[in-house]
């Protein structure tokens, strides 16, 4: 078994023989049952920092993983080697430890009459055909436009393109096999500004399956220059209860925290605060969280989950109301519940919102903390207890006074959840989760 030279569409064909090949091993050593997933891909990263070239790297990975079971016994190994003896040893390995495993229930393939059958075209590759010379140049010119936006742009603390293309392959001992090719590409650009004895640093970015379709980078590093210099002067405030707005980009974590708590992990392991609570209101009526796994081009698409189900669009919450959890099928057979081709996690997550854009949500706001910066990981997913260091402005009467650092905000996410205000027109493209900026009625917000 040979490497894979290519990585695209065409690679697809090479990379399923392979796991063909694996999956005969593997019945061959014993293994009652198998799954392999198989990956190729390869990326040129360009930094450049004060007007000079940082780094330049290309990479190129590929990786076998084998999940055997041995009746209700499960092993698992990895590899990156291709040869077959080195697939023959990984096989192997992961049928020790299946045979010193202890049996689980809930262990195994999905059920064969599940496996996806029609997998829609998702359009997610598009290699850009940029050379490092031109990578240096689009990152050279953000960093530029930066240092050209205003004099207090004192420092830069690096820009960098990604370009990185990936082919994909799972099957297992069904019969199931399918895999696909997709294309990531950046731009990011994170300045420094000084005055007056302070500095502060702040950073814009874009990602897209389309490099062509990038952000222009002049653009991107004058925005990261101007949020960097709009936070001079930042200062606490006193410790108050207010409301407060999470920019769109933050407010991605809020409904990532979510999905995390009623993921099945979580919830089999009774390890989060929203166990057992399908049915149940947690949202205002209004709002609604749906998934939508088959948008072209999208960067959550796909076509079938990590058990080899076809993915489908669903609702997690409908009108304020949880109405399906996030599960897999082990996750799923540990709770009793079947799984909602969701191993791996969730693709393309909608947030309802209005018509009102993130200044008419300051003018609803009136008075409070407009949150664009958060710092550490302080949630308990136990409990909901939220509390994390937080920089962003401070508003009175709809409007932005000054900036604002050294603060910590603080509330439950359940009371959180509960009460969102409006959620913002100005929607996040740049991720999984599709959501505008998120005004909550109160939280503590702790300053000098």
């Amino acid at each position: 078994m040979s490497a894979v030279d290519v990585v695209g569409p065409e690679a697809v064909p090479q990379l399923q023989a392979q796991v063909e090949q694996i999956i005969a091993e593997a019945k061959r050593q014993g293994a009652s049952a198998c799954e392999v997933a198989v990956s190729v891909e390869q990326g040129l990263s360009t930094s450049v920092r004060q007007g000079e070239v940082e780094t330049v790297e290309f990479n190129r990975d590929q990786g076998f993983g084998i999940t055997l079971y041995v009746g209700q016994r499960k092993g698992s190994a990895s590899t990156s080697a291709s040869g077959d003896a080195a697939i023959r040893e990984t096989v192997a390995a992961a049928l020790a430890i299946a045979k010193h495993a202890s049996e689980d229930e809930a262990a195994g393939l999905a059920d064969a009459a599940l496996m996806a059958r029609e997998l829609p075209q998702l359009d997610l590759y598009h290699a850009w055909g940029i050379s490092p010379e031109q990578a240096i140049e689009q990152a050279l010119r953000c960093e530029a436009a930066a240092f050209a936006t205003d004099k207090r742009i004192k420092n830069a603390d690096g820009t960098t393109l990604n370009t990185h293309q990936g082919c994909r392959v799972y099957g297992n001992s069904h019969g199931f096999i399918a895999g696909y090719a997709s294309t990531r590409h950046s731009l990011s650009c994170v300045m420094i500004a000084e005055d007056g004895g302070q500095m502060q640093r702040d950073y814009w970015y874009d990602v897209n399956r389309q490099g062509e379709l990038l952000a222009d980078a002049a653009g991107i590093g004058q925005r990261a220059a101007q949020r960097a210099v709009s936070r001079l002067g930042a200062r606490p405030v006193p410790t108050c209860e207010v409301p407060v707005l999470f920019s769109a980009e933050l407010a991605t974590g809020l409904f990532g925290h979510f999905l995390a708590a009623i993921s099945g992990g979580n919830l089999y392991r009774k390890s989060s605060f929203l166990e057992g609570s399908l049915g149940q209101q947690l949202f205002p009526e209004w709002l609604s969280l749906d998934e939508r796994p088959h948008i072209p081009r999208a960067l959550g698409s796909s076509a079938f989950d990590g058990d080899g189900l076809a993915t489908y669009a669903k609702s997690f919450v409908d009108g304020g109301e949880l109405v399906s959890y996030v599960l897999g099928t082990y996750s799923g057979r540990k709770l009793g519940m079947p799984s909602t081709a969701n191993a791996g996690g969730v693709h393309n997550l909608f947030v309802s919102h209005g018509a009102e854009d993130q200044q008419a949500l300051l003018k609803r706001m009136g008075r409070g903390l407009l949150v664009t910066e958060l710092m550490g990981q302080g949630l308990n997913m136990v409990t909901g207890d939220y509390s994390r260091g937080a920089g962003g402005f401070w508003v009175e009467n709809g409007e932005i006074q000054f900036p604002v650092q050294e603060v910590t905000i603080a509330g439950n996410l359940r009371d959180m959840f509960k009460q969102i205000v409006a959620v913002g027109n100005d929607l996040e493209l740049r991720s999984n989760i599709r959501t505008g900026s998120v005004l909550i009625e109160k939280m503590t917000v702790a300053g000098s």
